[in-house]
């Protein structure tokens, strides 16, 4: 059964027939790529809503697609409840000792039930444990309760981040993001204010740009403080003062203080940062399901924290390249409230752009709710995928249907046939209506493989074995790439630490006289000291490396910054001692500061030969010492980028083999059309053979007629249909046929070509299998061992900038040992 999963596609269910009232085999398969037009679930209470939508992360999962999850019921929770072994003991610690006596069971004896309940109800759709642990091998589940304790921490109110860089230059989505930071932190304190008649919301704007501007983040208590002293004269045209009067501002930066005071939202100052690109992968690039439990928060604090993310989402959507394969998932378990039609809550406009832009970028968003009249419609219309079920009232229906419509955009809609299937949806039953297929599909949502315990409770989600990311001493900004030590990038300068502690005798307050030819730097300080300051000579080299492969299609430059200590001796200097330090040389001073003295140095660095010697060194240090060392994938024969860590190639191979592995799939149906079409043809001139059969034989040849292009059709190009039995059904239709036409006369070449077909088709869907195993092989990379790539300079590819004598001001304790600034 697990074929299927090799293409791409999502087990979702079994297709069911309204008029029989009875499930079909046919698998209904959605294709992952289809998710990127995104998706609303809409349902009832009881309608099986939430299991259609954890079956399908289930199966994002499998897929090796990472998922974020807002879950403000508390039921998503139970994707966390993954037992391979179904054992009793394993269900026991979830299962409700509240339901177990009501069935007069101990909790031991319900446990038994459930184990036993799931073990058959998996296998009635094909699955087992194996499954389950391809389910939990494929992505680690978190469970994350921000503003509470008993889930892994979100840290929100401690820094206000600015945005990336593509936000920025993005006037709408950078003044989206400055109101809806605005309006979320207002509404937290209980502030429902007009953004353009709100003193508060204009004045905490105007700080956030102002900062974000300068390319600064902004803790709450950073903003208290500008709130009482912002770092503007002016709002507007008007003086602040008039505009807002610091005795009114006081007011407003002690009711934001109580936040920052009130033991109740330590927890919001706790936990992990709000970085999406975490979220979604682990620090070795595994898939990540992280939730989002906010079921214990305040309507307001579930607005803030919602929009908070959501806007963190959007941001990291601006950083990833264009794609038409699914990258990622946001799923909501319940709309209502965050985008109504005719309100305008600080979580709507993000919302609305991710379901206007996102797609582009491949985030596929998933939106459930039981609640269809309170959704706006004109925004659901960028919805391309509708799962309905069991609706409460004809308004509801009118309401969906109403949507649908929007959503079909021109394209093929039965209103009417709509209408009455459904007023016919059972449980667990869901009218499936695609913009990327030309039919509807009804179908029965097949059973999830976590177990389903209910809302969890504070103290479940506390046992849950929870799997945090651990936050690394070189983490960056989300979006960012991490900045390489020895890599320029116009940072400020960082003085080197000595590698021992040394002593440094009583320093001289002139500075030294050297020849002409001796180029002189001194480095900046980087905080004033109380105590004696002394500048300690080295010697600093600053050159491009160009590293070029025509193997690898490569050509890229990186900038090397190194200090070396210099030393009395036969040896005064050895780069295999040399620092990186990250500097701007516009940084670089050429005299002193004042009052900070010179220590000795040796008389080798007086010596003006001896830098040309030192500069021919520092290039051989380069080419044995720093070569270009990247990752290469053997399957996909893919190169890392220059600084990108292995946790950042292996997410842009996973997603690269999702493309790939799409592209391969879509090449296979194209390949397998043409040839469907040359059996069509070929089963069309049989029919004619036997046309002057009687009226009941005729009528015999065009119902296995009908009957044997659906199976074909079925079997190779039903929308969402791949069933283990529909090679058997054309078997069955081709003998049907072939008892058909013998009841005429002179069809021996008719019958001929129609068991051609039937054995072209059997070996059709061995090839299929086939190449569908290829494709799996092919693009399986989580596991794939890299190969590492390493690339020498050459001396012709080197530019030496700068070799210099360099003056390192470092601190002097009253005991001559050196201490960095």
């Amino acid at each position: 059964m697990q074929d299927f999963e090799k293409l791409g596609v999502f087990y979702l269910g079994k297709t069911y027939n309204m008029e029989q009232k009875k499930m079909e085999e046919d698998m209904v398969l959605y294709k992952s790529k289809d998710l990127t037009t995104h998706a609303a679930i809409i349902g009832m209470t009881g309608s099986g809503k939430t299991g259609l939508g954890i079956g399908l992360l289930e199966e994002a999962a499998i897929d090796h697609i990472p998922v974020i999850a807002i879950d403000p019921k508390g039921d998503l929770g139970n994707m966390a409840l993954t037992f391979p072994q179904l054992r009793p003991e394993d269900f026991k610690p979830w299962v409700s000792p509240h339901e177990a006596a009501n069935k007069g069971k101990s909790v031991e004896e319900y446990a038994v039930d459930q184990a036993v309940l799931w073990k058959k109800g998996l296998a009635e759709w094909g699955q087992d444990g194996k499954r389950i642990q391809k389910l939990k091998d494929a992505a680690d589940v978190t469970l994350y309760t921000p503003g509470g304790s008993a889930g892994v921490g979100v840290s929100v109110l401690k820094s206000f981040n600015a945005p990336s860089v593509q936000v920025m230059e993005d006037t709408d989505a950078y003044r989206d993001r400055v109101h809806a930071t605005a309006t979320s932190l207002l509404a937290l304190v209980g502030m429902e204010v007009d953004p353009l008649t709100s003193r508060e919301h204009i004045l905490i704007s105007n700080i956030l740009e102002h900062a974000w501007r300068e390319g600064r983040d902004l803790e709450l208590a950073d903003l208290i403080m500008h709130i009482q002293s912002p770092p503007m004269d002016k709002v507007g045209v008007m003086d602040l003062e008039i505009f807002y009067p610091s005795k009114d501002r006081f007011a407003l930066a002690m009711r934001l203080n109580g936040l920052l005071a009130s033991p109740n939202f330590k927890a919001w100052m706790e936990g992990e940062s709000l970085d999406v690109n975490s979220f979604l992968y682990t620090q070795e690039g595994k898939p990540r399901i992280s939730i989002f439990s906010i079921a214990h928060l305040s309507e307001s604090e579930r607005m803030f924290f919602v929009t908070m993310l959501l806007n963190e989402v959007l941001a990291w959507v601006r950083t990833q390249p264009g794609t038409g394969s699914l990258r990622a998932i946001l799923y909501m378990d319940e709309l209502y409230g965050y985008l109504p039609p005719t309100a305008n809550p600080p979580s709507k406009t993000p919302l609305m752009t991710l379901l206007k832009q996102a797609r582009a970028y491949g985030l596929g968003l998933v939106l459930a709710t039981q609640n269809p009249v309170d959704l706006d419609y004109k925004a659901m219309s960028n919805t391309g995928t509708w799962f309905i079920g069991r609706l409460q009232t004809e308004r509801d229906k009118d309401r969906v249907i109403a949507g649908l419509e929007g959503a079909s955009a021109g394209g093929k809609f039965d209103k009417r046939k709509t209408e009455q299937i459904l007023a016919g949806l059972g449980q667990r039953l869901f009218y499936l209506h695609s913009v990327h297929e030309d039919e509807p599909t009804i179908f029965q949502t097949r059973w999830v493989l976590s177990y389903l315990a209910g809302p969890m409770t504070r103290d479940q989600i506390a046992a849950l074995p929870q799997k945090t990311r651990e936050v690394q001493a070189t983490a960056t900004a989300p979006g960012q790439a991490p900045l390489q030590a020895q890599t320029a990038t116009q940072a400020p300068i960082s003085t080197p630490e000595p590698q021992a502690p040394e002593i440094v005798e009583k320093p001289v307050a002139a500075p030294p006289v050297f020849p002409p030819q001796i180029r002189q730097v001194y480095l900046p300080l980087a905080r004033r000291v109380a105590g004696e300051l002394v500048y300690v000579p080295g010697v600093l080299g600053v050159a491009d490396v160009q590293y070029s492969s025509a193997k690898y299609n490569l050509a890229a430059s990186k900038r090397f910054h190194f200090i070396s200590p210099l030393h009395d001796g036969p040896v005064p200097l050895d780069w295999n001692e040399s620092q990186p330090i990250e500097t701007d040389l516009r940084e670089l001073r050429d005299a002193p500061e004042e009052g900070v003295g010179f220590a000795e140095y040796p008389s080798a660095a007086a010596n003006a030969k001896n830098y040309d010697k030192w500069k021919r060194l520092f290039t051989q240090y380069l080419r044995a010492e720093k070569p270009l060392t990247l990752l290469s994938s053997p399957s996909l024969k893919v190169v890392s980028e220059v600084d990108e860590d292995e946790r950042d190639f292996r997410i842009r191979l996973q997603h690269l083999a999702h493309e790939e592995r799409d592209q391969a799939v879509e090449t296979l149906r194209k390949k397998y059309a043409s040839r469907l079409k040359t059996l069509e043809d070929r089963h069309r001139r049989a029919q004619q053979a036997v046309e002057k059969q009687n009226a009941q034989s005729k009528q015999k040849k065009l119902d296995a007629a009908v009957s044997t292009g659906s199976a074909i059709l079925g079997a190779l190009f039903g929308s969402r249909k791949v069933t283990a039995t529909s090679v058997s059904k054309v078997g069955t239709a081709m003998r049907s046929a072939n008892r058909a036409m013998q009841s005429g006369t002179s069809i021996v070449q008719a019958q001929e070509t129609l068991q051609a077909v039937e054995a072209q088709l059997a070996e059709m869907e061995a090839e299929l299998q086939r190449e569908a195993d290829k494709v799996a092989d092919t693009y399986n990379v989580l596991e794939e061992q890299l190969e590492e790539v390493v690339i020498r300079p050459t001396a012709t590819n080197m530019t030496v900038h700068l070799l210099a004598l360099a003056w390192t001001p470092y601190a002097r304790n009253e005991d001559g040992t050196l201490l960095p600034l």
